[in-house]
């Protein structure tokens, strides 16, 4: 059986890309697990503090966010990508 490769994550101004490993529950936790530093208050999508711009692939909502969630972002705290991605932090 081939084994499927985990998506990848892209951030702008970060030279290493990361792997979103299957044991990651959502984004916020991926980058945390880089010591990436992310601003977020609820982690469950309540507030939007986690918001970040998708330029590029496809995610999910492991729920669905109250916040509001503009075209072309995304909140990190409760997605997980279901592709390749690329991301700015904002």
């Amino acid at each position: 059986m081939v084994e499927k490769p985990y998506p990848v994550i892209s951030i702008t101004d970060h030279d290493e890309p990361l792997e979103f490993v299957a044991h990651s529950p959502t984004l916020l936790h991926a980058l945390e697990a880089a010591n990436i530093d992310v601003p977020y208050q609820c982690r469950e999508g309540f507030c939007g503090a986690c918001r970040a711009q998708l330029n590029e692939g496809k995610i999910t909502y492991n729920q669905e966010p109250l916040a509001f969630v503009r075209e072309g972002e995304v909140l990190l705290c409760c997605s997980r990508p279901l592709s390749n991605i690329k991301i700015t932090l904002l």
